[in-house]
């Protein structure tokens, strides 16, 4: 028999905060888990000291467990074609984009030395994250290796995997993580598919999470679609442990997304948000803005992590700026259900859905 998530991971509330790259905030993972949930950080692009300075604030702001979440680096990278069915040079994707760095006033990048100057290694990244010793390291695009989930268990640290077909989730298993999210292709952000293309990986939640169920003996935790009390009552009797929420706490005050971004997610209908690599180079679920239509129209996408890197030379400036049209606006498809603007109002909501309060 499955253990329940509250009880192998010591919160009262099985109501996970989905881990946003470049979004998360202090004050909204502290606010999850002061309120009997897990809260969790997405640490995409940080370095061992943001990191080490990322866990020492929210150790001030809460006593209770929290989540670090983390980007495995994928064995064989899904790449972007562009219309000559190869991956765009820096060049082509910066020609692509060059005008919005006129409009912003920006200095136009310069050609990265290589990909793997972008980013911190992951190896960094880990390193920095034992010495945090959160409860929780949750991660996406892959099955931790053994010697990371053996690392975490002499600290005491519980693993959490992400899954986007039933075949991820038995790996994940398999590899010996402690519970697994079983995304639908309903969430907003990227699509974090491993063992195929993200295009060919594409399940909804409501498919997706009984028959992980049915293949997994650790707590799944679905995710993708669920905002409000109806959502959380679903994922249950389809056999989840726990719900992960994100678009819903991303409209937030509390969470670190600008006035724009929570207008789109306001704004959006579900048939209207967009999977795309326009930003990234992976593929992401958002709202369709100016920049995305221009950059798919182009056919000139970089692959990952360029790609990114590229956009984020300007996305900031635009985000400073109100400036909705070149930003990545990520954000799933219960966008228009999430109309609650305090965190502790959307958990008390989501709570109404658990099976106890249903007894009640």
């Amino acid at each position: 028999m499955t253990a329940s998530f509250s009880t192998s991971f010591e919160v009262q509330h099985p109501i996970v905060l989905g881990p946003f790259g470049g979004l998360s905030s202090i004050e909204l993972t502290a606010a999850v888990s002061n309120l009997g949930g897990l809260g969790s950080f997405g640490l995409y692009g940080y370095d061992a000291a943001r990191i080490a300075e990322t866990g020492a604030a929210l150790r001030d702001a809460t006593s209770r467990p929290f989540a670090l979440n983390l980007w495995l680096p994928l064995e064989h990278e899904h790449r972007a074609p562009d219309a000559a069915g190869e991956p765009a040079s820096f060049d082509q994707a910066l020609d692509a984009v060059r005008g919005y760095f006129d409009e912003l006033e920006l200095s136009q990048p310069a050609p990265p030395s290589s990909p793997d100057s972008l980013l911190p290694s992951f190896e960094e990244q880990w390193a920095a994250v034992l010495e945090v010793r959160p409860a929780v390291a949750s991660f996406v695009y892959g099955v931790p290796s053994a010697a990371v989930i053996e690392s975490a268990r002499e600290r005491g640290i519980r693993i959490v995997g992400t899954a986007t077909t039933v075949d991820e989730a038995v790996a994940l298993a398999d590899g010996g993580v402690d519970a697994i999210v079983a995304t639908g292709f309903e969430a907003a952000g990227h699509r974090v598919a491993f063992l195929e293309p993200p295009e060919a990986s594409l399940v909804g939640t409501f498919a997706l999470i009984p028959q992980v169920a049915d293949a997994v003996d650790v707590p799944v935790i679905a995710a993708g679609g669920i905002a409000d009390r109806r959502g959380v009552a679903a994922a249950f009797v389809l056999g989840a442990t726990a719900v992960q929420v994100g678009t819903a706490f991303l409209r937030t005050r509390q969470s670190a997304a600008n006035d724009a971004h929570r207008h789109a997610i306001s704004a959006t209908a579900a048939h209207e948000g967009v999977l795309t690599r326009a930003m990234s180079g992976r593929l992401a679920r958002g709202a369709a803005n100016r920049a995305i239509r221009e950059i798919e129209a182009s056919g000139a996408i970089a692959p990952f992590p360029l790609q990114n890197w590229l956009t984020g030379a300007f996305r900031p400036e635009a985000g400073r700026r109100g400036r909705a049209d070149l930003q990545s606006l990520w954000l799933g498809q219960a966008a228009p259900l999430a109309v609650l603007e305090d965190a502790s109002e959307l958990f008390a909501e989501l709570a109404a859905g658990l099976p106890g309060a249903q007894r009640a």
